[in-house]
């Protein structure tokens, strides 16, 4: 039996060279694209019957182009980036990378809080300007500095991610609100609620749920006036669920005290983007996921997923 012809348009965000393809490789001829532009898909996946995205967008158009292709894996956990539906039509599944990088992302989002509560990069990098040699004192801050304990986390969306955020803030003393769907009943752990009631009682807002036709633009100026002006944001999920010229509004008059995000609604982001100069926003490339460890674990359940669609078993598909 010929094995399938594998292709893979965006592999060096997942792998720049710490990792390697040779499990995809094992299960077929395998052709690694460390990034393709949208016009070089279809001559690139031609005749492929397994296509490997992470950020490439694959549209009813782009599939309709495609007619050998039997699977998509989606190197991620979201999978916005494919026409589900039109795949679906096609009789194609689409897989995702569900909790790879839990760990990461909370360890990401809980790094954001850390710096808008202790601005520890900017309280060092005065030190290295000399600033404290020269202090008449033995210590300063420039900024109130704000403990966790006590507070409380409000968590949208509680799924594994939600959940493993929920966990580190618990061990700060955080109190935990959280919003989702389906809602889960309260517990010692977490207490869930509206989305308006978490906006408006949560000291920190930690986004992590998918992007669906639904909550994209739910942080928008009406909830962001819900938030008490000592509260932060943090997004680690989807850009596109803030509206970002709100958010700078809120953080340029002080409705809201901070923002940390990971995510941006277009990435790269444009230069003018109103964010990228807001006052106390604290912005990072889309790293959450990106630890050796997370990327690892990422790699392996792709692997996983396409044995099993080989298999006739196929796993964490997304348009069954």
């Amino acid at each position: 039996m010929n094995k399938p012809k594998i292709v893979v348009l965006d592999g060096f965000t997942l792998n720049p060279g710490d990792l390697n393809w040779d499990g995809v490789r094992a299960l077929g001829e395998c052709q690694v694209h460390d990034r393709t532009a949208p016009e070089e898909i279809v001559v690139r996946a031609a005749g492929a019957t397994i296509v490997f995205t992470n950020k490439t967008p694959l549209t009813r158009a782009t599939l309709a182009a495609l007619p050998d292709v039997k699977y998509i894996g989606v190197l991620a956990t979201g999978y916005n980036i494919v026409d589900v539906a039109a795949a679906k039509e096609r009789g194609i599944p689409v897989t995702n990378t569900p909790t790879y990088g839990s760990p990461a992302v909370a360890q990401m989002a809980f790094s954001l809080i850390l710096e808008l509560t202790h601005h520890v990069g900017h309280h060092a990098q005065t030190v290295r300007e000399g600033r404290w040699s020269r202090s008449k004192d033995f210590c300063y801050w420039d900024s109130p500095l704000v403990e966790l304990q006590g507070l409380t986390l409000g968590i949208v969306g509680y799924g594994n991610i939600g959940q493993s955020v929920a966990r580190v803030g618990r061990a700060f003393g955080m109190k935990i609100l959280t919003y989702s769907l389906p809602e889960l009943p309260s517990s010692d752990e977490a207490r869930f609620v509206d989305c308006d009631t978490l906006f408006r009682e949560s000291d920190i807002v930690s986004l992590h749920c998918p992007l669906m036709d639904d909550n994209r633009g739910m942080v928008n100026a009406r909830r962001l006036a819900l938030m008490k002006p000592t509260a932060f944001l943090i997004n680690t999920s989807r850009g596109p669920l803030v509206v970002e010229q709100d958010l700078a509004d809120a953080l340029n008059t002080g409705r809201i005290a901070g923002a940390g995000l990971d995510v941006l609604a277009v990435e790269p982001p444009r230069p003018d983007n109103p964010l990228l100069t807001a006052q106390r926003c604290f912005i990072t490339p889309h790293i959450a996921w990106a630890t050796r460890a997370a990327r690892s674990r990422l790699m392996g359940i792709a692997v996983d997923n396409l044995a099993a669609f080989l298999a006739g078993t196929p796993k964490n598909v997304v348009n069954p």
